[in-house]
C-alpha cells in the first residue's frame, strides 16, 4: 500500500518547523531528512530565505478566524504550489501521483506538499483541525488529528500543565 505522500505525515511537519523554525540551511535538510523527504540537490540559504517566508504565511492559516478566511489563505499557498497532478514512479515502480512540479527547489517542494497536505487535512477532518495552544504562556500551532476533533494544546506537556494550574486555583478559593 503506498501511503499518501501529501497527507498527514507534511501537516505535522510543518506545525513542527512553525513552532521551531530551522535555524540555517544545513538545520533545514537535516530535519527534511529526517522527516523522509529526499533530497535531490544542496539545500541553499535562498531555500530557507523561501520556506520561513512559507512558513509566516502557513501559520496565518493557522490564526485565521474564520472558515472563509482560512480557505483563502490556503487558496493563496495553493495557488502558488499550483501543478497539473501528474503519475511518477521516481523509476522505481512505484506509482503515485504528484500535485506539484517534478523540478522543484527544497522550498517548492515543502510549499506543494505541505499545501496539498493542509487542505487535505483540512477539508477531511475539518476547517477547525488547526489552532494555537491554549496554555497562556505557549503560542505553538497545532493541527488536530484527533479523533473527537477538539484539541485545544500543542502538546501533553501543555495540557497538564494548564489542567494543574486550574487543580490548584480550584484549591486555592
Amino acid at each position: 500500500m503506498q501511503l499518501n505522500p501529501y497527507g498527514e505525515d507534511p501537516v505535522r511537519f510543518v506545525v513542527e518547523l512553525t513552532n521551531t523554525p530551522p535555524a540555517d540551511a544545513a538545520e533545514l535538510a537535516e530535519r527534511c531528512v529526517a522527516a523522509g523527504l529526499v533530497l535531490d540537490r544542496p539545500v541553499r540559504d535562498a531555500d530557507l530565505t523561501e520556506v520561513r517566508d512559507f512558513l509566516r504565511r502557513w501559520a496565518e492559516v493557522v490564526d485565521a478566524t474564520t472558515d472563509e478566511c482560512r480557505a483563502a489563505l490556503l487558496n493563496a499557498l495553493l495557488s502558488d504550489a499550483a501543478a497539473h497532478p501528474r503519475l511518477t514512479d521516481h523509476a522505481d515502480g512505484g506509482w503515485h501521483i504528484h500535485y506539484r512540479e517534478d523540478d522543484l527547489s527544497l522550498a517548492g517542494l515543502l510549499r506543494a506538499v505541505v499545501s496539498v497536505g493542509t487542505a487535505l487535512h483540512l477539508t477531511g477532518l475539518g476547517m477547525h483541525r488547526l489552532g494555537r495552544c491554549a496554555l497562556t504562556e505557549c503560542d505553538h500551532a497545532y493541527a488536530d488529528f484527533s479523533r473527537a476533533g477538539r484539541q485545544r494544546y500543542c502538546s501533553p506537556a501543555c495540557a497538564n500543565r494548564d489542567a494543574v494550574r486550574r487543580h490548584r486555583a480550584r484549591r486555592a478559593t
